[in-house]
């Protein structure tokens, strides 16, 4: 949303202001619009499958139809920007493919059926179709107009639907329904056209894209990360290199990061996990200057591929992180998905997270399996020698608990040698189907919520920084004396009685009051006394029947609270360290020390605070930074920006004197009109860490998010 500002002498805001003090400008931040493209052309749905085959059946045009139709349901597709598609040209393909594997799929173009059939047996689980070549140079090309689009800034980020999908495919050969390999195509003309140095590719469909692996398992500047179920190498496409020790070769030795799954039903809490102790920490290491999604929803529930009970929702936090990285430069591609329902929603999630709505709550037990927490273990030794943040890892694991499981049900169960084989009965059984409808159509009436017609309020002290900050709606205070005067009883009369301090309480209070109410998002309020606005703001939040505040306090403050009943949770980032007693599940103390300019706190937020509060569930969070700040601007802004996935984006921020550029970051961060800059990646002090890991021992058992080894699991349960 673009707006006009008309500048005064005191608030900028001549035509609606009605602040008489002329000392406190009460604002509201409109976010700019993010800017994502979505590609899709009806011509991708022209082919299918001409004869009877169980193993290729599921791979259907619906799959398209079904993704844009529910896009359109959610009136998404008219808040996007419009690409139009191209075809691939043939030097395009050949940056992955040869030019004898470009020349049999071309002439599949004029082939019969029974030529068809003859061409599509010479490879595992691919079928042609006189339509398939056109389709495919569709899916390269479309997969590159968003590249374009994004890299020459024309969008932020932005999703190409496409078929036929491509993760599989090699240079070579088609292979599990994919032609070209639309990503890996994407990657490399990247590098070329823009002189890329350091691409991420995330790959969370559920099977292994070993082509992808194999294109760049040699190729420092590209990080491929896959999870994808693997049973002990039971699951298709059965393959050893898909298994967590196949790190990348010569060069690319850490760069390629595979995260099997050794048997079906892993949650959102197990991929969370997988994010939270690999995938991010790497990644924020690797610095990327792009992101490209292999976006297979095959690994969300109810589809006869995977069978995994991830929601739909699960993406949309997912989608939230990888945001943060490669300054929010995000290009999501489809790949599988076969439960069209699960499939729609959760393209759904994954494009409204683009456009930068607030997230919905992410539902189930926040406790990650012990499958899920054996594979986790065996990435982070596996790539300890390459990485800073693994340095301090275990061993990896050798006796795994499905592995004693699947010996003895080995003679009872014919595990799959093609993608659906396993799955043809559960394929057929429309009941299974119609179940998963009905549960995702209840499930997504209960999570969706209408978004906030503002993003970001804020009150902001200093008239001279005002217009450095987004763009400004002045907001009325709607407390009167005698209320305020009944919330602050029980607060330090002294730190009170002066006209600034009272009056930034009611300015935070207002501010409080829109995002409890629902009229915004989130909000920043500056306060001289950050303490007070603090015990303030919770003793709101529980008088308006909040049940659980996370409320994370930056800096050297004493908050006189009770914390017993669980509906507030304090987490204090302090210089000042304090005796081990004041831990407990409510009330816990970081002690942290920066060194010098670069973002070390990556480590703390990703491996502490993060899991921590996923596992806490927030309904509302309030970040406070106040005196003697431990951690610098960086910070400061990686905090508030990984946060805002929480509590379906409603936070509050109080600033306790401070300079315009904290104010500026936190509003960036709140507003996502853009991603913030977190600086230069540097890793933990072995203080820090072993800080870190104090915490985990000690509290694992409570937050059991922050498992990320055997051990941990074991010591929590």
């Amino acid at each position: 949303m673009n707006s006009l500002i008309f500048f005064c002498n005191f608030c900028f805001l001549p035509e609606i202001c009605t602040n008489v003090s002329r000392d406190v400008c009460f604002v509201l931040f409109i976010a700019m619009a993010s800017g994502t493209a979505l590609i899709y052309d009806d011509e991708m749905t022209s082919y299918k499958l001409l004869w009877d085959d169980p193993v290729c059946d599921i791979e259907v045009p619906e799959r398209l139809l079904a993704s844009y139709e529910q896009l359109k349901h959610y009136h998404l597709v008219e808040r996007c920007v419009h690409v139009p598609i191209r075809e691939a040209t043939e030097e395009e393909i050949m940056l992955v493919h040869s030019s004898e594997y470009l020349e049999v799929v071309k002439s599949t173009q004029t082939m019969n059926e029974e030529e068809l059939r003859r061409v599509s047996g010479n490879y595992d689980a691919v079928y042609f179709h006189p339509n398939t070549y056109r389709c495919a140079k569709l899916a390269v090309g479309a997969t590159l107009q968003l590249i374009d689009s994004v890299m020459s800034g024309k969008v932020l980020n932005g999703m190409a639907l496409v078929r036929p999908p491509g993760h599989h495919s090699q240079r070579n050969a088609a292979n599990g329904f994919c032609v070209f390999n639309n990503v890996a195509i994407a990657a490399q003309y990247a590098k070329r056209k823009y002189g890329l140095q350091r691409i991420l590719i995330v790959d969370w469909d559920v099977h292994h894209g070993q082509g992808i692996q194999y294109v760049f398992e040699e190729d420092p500047s590209v990080l491929y990360y896959s999870w994808h179920r693997y049973e002990h190498q039971k699951f298709w496409p059965l393959l050893r290199e898909s298994d967590y020790d196949a790190v990348g070769q010569g060069e690319g030795k850490g760069f390629n990061i595979n995260v099997p799954w050794n048997k079906v039903g892993m949650g959102n809490s197990d991929y969370l996990a997988a994010f939270f102790h690999v995938l991010l920490p790497v990644a924020f290491e690797f610095a990327p200057e792009l992101i490209l999604v292999s976006s297979g929803y095959d690994s969300g529930i109810g589809d006869p591929e995977g069978q995994m009970n991830a929601t739909p929702e699960c993406f949309a936090h997912l989608t939230h992180f990888l945001m943060q990285l490669a300054n929010g430069r995000l290009c999501a591609v489809l790949e599988g998905g076969y439960h069209l329902k699960s499939l729609s929603e959760s393209v759904c999630m994954t494009v409204k997270t683009l456009l930068g709505d607030p997230l919905p709550l992410i539902s189930g037990n926040m406790a990650p399996c012990l499958s899920a927490i054996e594979s986790i273990q065996n990435v982070r030794a596996a790539h300890k020698p390459y990485w800073k943040c693994l340095m301090y890892e275990a061993t990896p694991l050798q006796d795994l608990s499905t592995k004693s499981q699947q010996m003895m049900e080995a003679e009872l169960i014919q595990t799959s040698t093609h993608p659906v084989a396993e799955q043809a009965v559960g394929t057929a059984n429309s009941d299974e189907v119609i179940k998963t409808d009905r549960f995702l159509e209840s499930h997504m009436k209960k999570i969706l919520f209408p978004v906030p017609p503002v993003k970001t309020a804020a009150a902001i002290v200093s008239k001279a920084d005002a217009h450095l900050l987004p763009i400004l709606v002045q907001v009325e205070m709607e407390m009167n004396a005698q209320q305020l005067k009944t919330l602050i009883s029980g607060v330090d009369a002294e730190l009170v009685t002066e006209e600034k301090a009272l009056l930034s309480l009611q300015n935070m209070v207002a501010v409080l009051d829109k995002i409890l109410k629902k009229e915004v998002c989130n909000g920043i309020a500056e306060s001289p006394v950050a303490s007070v606005s603090t015990t303030v703001a919770l003793k709101h939040c529980i008088g308006f029947g909040l049940q659980r505040v996370l409320c994370i306090v930056v800096g050297d403050m004493d908050l006189e609270l009770d914390l017993d009943d669980g509906k507030i949770l304090l987490i204090n980032i302090c210089q000042k360290r304090r005796s081990e007693k004041t831990n407990s599940k409510y009330h816990i103390s970081l002690h942290w020390k920066e060194d010098g300019e670069k973002n070390n706190f990556s480590s703390a937020v990703l491996g502490f605070i993060l899991p921590v509060a996923y596992s806490y569930q927030p309904d509302l969070l309030i970040i406070v930074f106040g005196p003697n700040r431990s951690i610098g601007i960086n910070g400061v802004s990686l905090l508030t920006s990984l946060l805002q996935g929480l509590a379906k984006s409603q936070s509050l921020v109080v600033i306790q004197d401070t300079e315009i550029k904290l104010v500026q970051s936190v509003a960036k961060a709140l507003t996502a009109v853009s991603t913030p800059d977190f600086g230069a990646y540097a890793p933990a002090s072995q203080e820090n860490v072993l800080e870190i890991k104090r915490l985990r021992d000690q509290l694992q058992q409570e937050w059991k998010m922050l498992q990320c080894s055997v051990k941990d699991w074991i010591s929590g349960t």
